[in-house]
């Protein structure tokens, strides 16, 4: 059975991966623009939002919320601290803990990237009901991914 279905099993347009890949990879070209402006990329924007709801986080919470291992996290929040909008520490109870704290001039970036998830939906078009419905379903899928990974464990 499998030998025959071979064909059609390794056909792109079969693949779930596919869609999720070429969607994530297109919404981050759409977005460009827009974090252009605020001198970011995606992935700080992304961080800058986490930073922005927590004001401090330890750096390996960060990289939970953000599926961030730690030698893609420390790159980016280097930059981040050299544009002035973060400041990384060692914890005093824990040296090997690094508390990321948003800075003032970080705060400030907050007033003009209100306006980017607004200027996306623009740009996407799309119905609510179908974002909310898409936004439970990414969410569902990267439940049962975490899950995984820890089962993994």
């Amino acid at each position: 059975m499998l030998e025959e279905n071979k064909d059609e099993i390794l056909k792109l347009e079969n693949q779930l991966c596919f869609p999720l890949y070429a969607c994530s990879k297109e919404v981050v070209r759409i977005y460009k623009p827009f974090l252009d402006k605020l001198d970011l990329t995606y992935t700080q924007y992304l961080t800058m939002m986490v930073m922005w709801e927590h004001k401090e986080i330890n750096s390996k919470l960060l990289g939970n919320y953000l599926y961030l291992d730690s030698g893609t996290l420390t790159p980016l929040l280097k930059k981040l601290e050299v544009k002035g909008y973060i400041t990384r520490t060692r914890a005093q109870e824990d040296e090997r803990n690094l508390v990321v704290r948003l800075t003032l001039e970080g705060e400030k970036l907050k007033d003009d990237a209100i306006k980017v998830p607004e200027e996306l939906g623009r740009s996407l078009q799309m119905d609510k009901d179908d974002v909310k419905n898409l936004y439970t379903l990414l969410y569902k899928v990267l439940g049962k991914i975490s899950e995984l990974n820890y089962k993994a464990k």
